[in-house]
């Protein structure tokens, strides 16, 4: 069950709480709180940034973070797999990573637990895209099927051989029913 407070609280306000486990996010004025990730979920979430990253951090193009803050356009999200290419990847002035995300992920994906409603995720998506997120991907497991957010809120569903879209320069090819064969141990 999703957990909203309908108190009104400010950006600035929610950044200073303690962190909740699951993690809480901050959406249209809204604190959210996240499901707690399951087996489909977890299997396809590290599954998800290990692919990528085999892929784009060898050469520096992106790198795929699971469940890092990001704060951006009025709201603070936690994405399922939010990707940065390398270029933007916030660093200190030593060129360590930074610890605070203060701009938009160029690739997010989300994928639906059981308890959540599709409508907010997708909202999430849909904000993100508004902020200049390249590619947002909404992964549903019961139906085996991932819309795609583009710029300009264009969106497209893609289930069974359909290829995938990826964000421009990462080398990757996969079709939704190699996403959901992840999740079959037989």
């Amino acid at each position: 069950m999703t957990i909203t407070r309908e108190q009104q609280i400010t950006l600035n306000d929610f950044l200073k709480l303690p962190e909740t486990k699951p993690a809480s996010e901050f959406i249209n004025g809204k604190i959210i709180q996240k499901p707690m990730p399951q087996g489909e979920h977890s299997r396809l979430q590290i599954k998800m940034c290990t692919t990528i990253n085999q892929v784009a951090e060898t050469q520096k193009i992106a790198y795929a973070f699971p469940e890092l803050r990001c704060t951006f356009g009025g709201d603070t999200i936690v994405p399922d797999v939010a990707v940065f290419r390398w270029e933007r990847i916030p660093k200190t002035t030593t060129g360590k990573i930074s610890n605070r995300f203060e701009i938009h992920p160029d690739w997010i994906i989300e994928i639906l637990s059981p308890e959540q409603q599709q409508k907010k995720v997708l909202s999430k998506l849909l904000h993100c895209s508004r902020n200049d997120t390249e590619l947002g991907w909404l992964i549903n497991p019961d139906e085996e099927s991932v819309l795609a957010v583009f710029p300009g809120q264009k969106i497209d569903l893609y289930d069974g051989d359909d290829q995938l879209p990826i964000i421009a320069g990462v080398e990757l090819k996969l079709t939704a029913s190699e996403v959901f064969g992840w999740l079959s141990f037989s």
